[in-house]
Parts: C-alpha cells; structure tokens; sequence
C-alpha cells in the first residue's frame, strides 16, 4: 500500500486535525479522543494513513496525549524541535509528513524507556477486527491485547 499525503485527505481534516498535523499545534491535554483509549488495534496517520503505533504499545502515561513506547518500523521521523524555549524531539509521520508530537526519554524504562506523546488529532484508530479488511493485516501479529497500566 502507497501511504501519501494528498489534496483530497488534507481537505476531509478537521480545523484542529490540519492544525496539529498541518501547522505543528497541540492539542490541549486530556481532551483528545485517545488519550484514554486501550482498544486492540493500530493507530495510523490522519492524513496518509500509513500505519504508525499498536495498541500494545500504548500505555497510560498521565501526560494527557496518547502515549506509545515505540512507533511501528520507519514510519515515525524524529527531529530537533526548539520551538517554544525548549528542545525537543519531534515526531512526524515518514510518507503524509504529519506533525505527531514528540517523544521524551521518560517512558517506562522495561521497554525502551521512551514515550512517544501523540496528538489524537493526528491518528485515525483501526480496530483489530477492521485491519485486514483496511490493509493492515501485516500488521496483527504485532498487536496484543491492550495493556492498561
């Protein structure tokens, strides 16, 4: 599956998903649609749709944002962000160029000790019983059922 951002999925965005994912905004914390969502089954990119975190890495991490211990392969890009006085990590999504969030060497330490921090704004959920019927059944093997800690 070719994942690519396009005219048509920039124009179906909501003003806050273009946004986050178009003009590098944040959502305000704990308002986001999956911040307290622990359903089996793959996020992907708002925009491309390329697939970028499983429900098995997800985890309640407090912060307000969905967090993830780790992305999906390549499909996250990460760069130096400076913006707002701090520096730090930018996440983006490879093919639609998404801003994402950013990630922070604060995760659980047990697996990676990272936390991806993700907009909701910036994903689309796809159950697991949806994936292969969606195009993302290379994926089921990496999804568990969700941890909720």
């Amino acid at each position: 599956m070719a994942y690519q951002k396009t005219q048509d999925a920039i124009d179906r965005l909501t003003p806050d998903q273009y946004r986050v994912t178009q003009e590098n905004g944040t959502e305000r914390a704990f308002t986001g649609e999956y911040d307290h969502h622990f359903d089996a089954g793959i996020y992907v990119d708002i925009v491309s749709g390329e697939p970028l975190f499983v429900s098995s890495t997800k985890y309640n991490s407090g912060c307000g944002w969905p967090a993830f211990t780790k992305p999906i392969a390549d499909n996250v890009t990460e760069h130096r962000d400076v913006s707002h006085g701090m520096v730090r990590i930018e996440v983006r999504s490879k093919h639609g160029d998404s801003h994402l969030g950013h990630v922070f060497p604060d995760g659980p330490q047990d697996q990676g000790g990272l936390r991806y921090c993700i907009n909701s704004a910036s994903l689309r959920f796809v159950p697991k019983d949806r994936m292969e019927a969606e195009g993302y059944g290379d994926y089921l093997t990496q999804v568990e059922e969700a941890h909720h800690d």
